[in-house]
């Protein structure tokens, strides 16, 4: 199995790219948010792979970040769900807003993807909210939920530095992840956290 390639990236489109090693031009099915990691072609690139084999065909799957490879796994193991929707999924949603809206039980979020239906949501929500613990817990630092960017959103108006404001909704939302959820509920958490 290939699990590693380091070579030269002689293309790059966002569906995938072909990169050469030792001679061999490989061509690797990547997403979004590992085609705009990507170097210029011409440069040498380095991804993570994943390696699927069919009875009619081999298949690799690149990715610059090992959270968004873990992530790949895991939406592989959900039954109904293959290779190439796990990485449309992981093109729709960056991997922190992936996992943010996985663990918040967010079906609305998951079904702004293409090709994830309702029915597709609530199986990923269901089978993958317990089991992504180490790759993190969601907090709002670059990544958020709709309901933690309408409190940050309503606290910067009233005034506060907007990381004084992430830092307390992370706070609020560390002590009780529960009221993630919830723009009332989230918005006092995080006003008693900062005063």
């Amino acid at each position: 199995m290939i699990a590693h390639l380091r070579g030269r990236l002689l293309s790059k489109t966002p569906q995938n790219v072909v990169v050469e090693a030792a001679g061999v031009g490989y061509e690797v099915t990547i997403s979004i948010p590992t085609f705009t990691a990507l170097p210029a072609e011409g440069n040498e690139v380095s991804l993570l792979i994943y390696t699927h084999v069919r009875e009619d065909a081999l298949a690799l799957f690149g990715f610059m970040s090992r959270t968004e490879k873990r992530l790949f796994e895991k939406l592989l193991s959900i039954s109904g769900i293959g290779p190439k929707l796990a990485v449309t999924v992981l093109s729709g949603l960056p991997p922190e807003r992936l996992i943010s809206a996985i663990h918040g039980q967010d079906h609305a979020t998951l079904t702004r993807i293409p090709g994830v239906g309702k029915k597709t949501a609530e199986r990923i929500v269901l089978e993958l909210k317990d089991k992504l613990d180490e790759l993190g817990t969601p907090t709002v630092s670059g990544v958020a939920t709709p309901v933690s960017e309408d409190v940050l959103s309503a606290l910067v108006n009233l005034g506060y530095q907007r990381p004084t404001a992430q830092k307390g909704i992370e706070a609020a939302i560390a002590r009780n992840p529960n009221i993630a959820r919830d723009f009332e509920t989230l918005f006092r958490a995080t006003m008693a956290v900062m005063k």
